[in-house]
């Protein structure tokens, strides 16, 4: 049943990405990333807001995190994921984890994305 919760989730999170970057694109402009930015930025408020009030605040259902959480805001954005376990480890006074999480995330990734780009033009793809 969790996959189902998920899927759903995951379906609408993803939609409403497309939707609000679609939105923003059409008022912003496309001369620079806004509608991935104000996801990313709206996605990990959400998280912080809901996963907080959904384990502090009260007392829900486990589905509803899988639902809103892991579906919908997971498939809104990743970025939500990885800013609430960065704040985790800083909540924790794990700084140099925390560090190295965030550097090694953006770098990494930004390495992987090169490498990516790389390997299809020397395949000629």
């Amino acid at each position: 049943m969790q996959y189902l919760w998920v899927g759903i989730g995951g379906f609408l999170g993803a939609n409403a990405r497309y939707v609000a970057g679609r939105f923003i694109h059409a008022h912003l402009g496309t001369a620079f990333p806004w509608g991935t930015g104000i996801v990313n930025v709206t996605g990990a408020f959400l998280i912080g807001m809901l996963f907080t009030f959904l384990t502090d605040r009260v007392v829900a259902d486990p589905m509803w995190r899988q639902l809103v959480i892991v579906g919908f805001l997971g498939g809104y954005t990743t970025f939500s994921s990885y800013t609430w376990e960065a704040v985790g480890l800083m909540q924790d006074g794990r700084w140099l984890p925390a560090l190295g999480y965030v550097l090694g995330s953006n770098l990494l990734g930004l390495l992987a994305c090169f490498g990516g780009i790389w390997a299809v033009r020397a395949m000629g793809l």
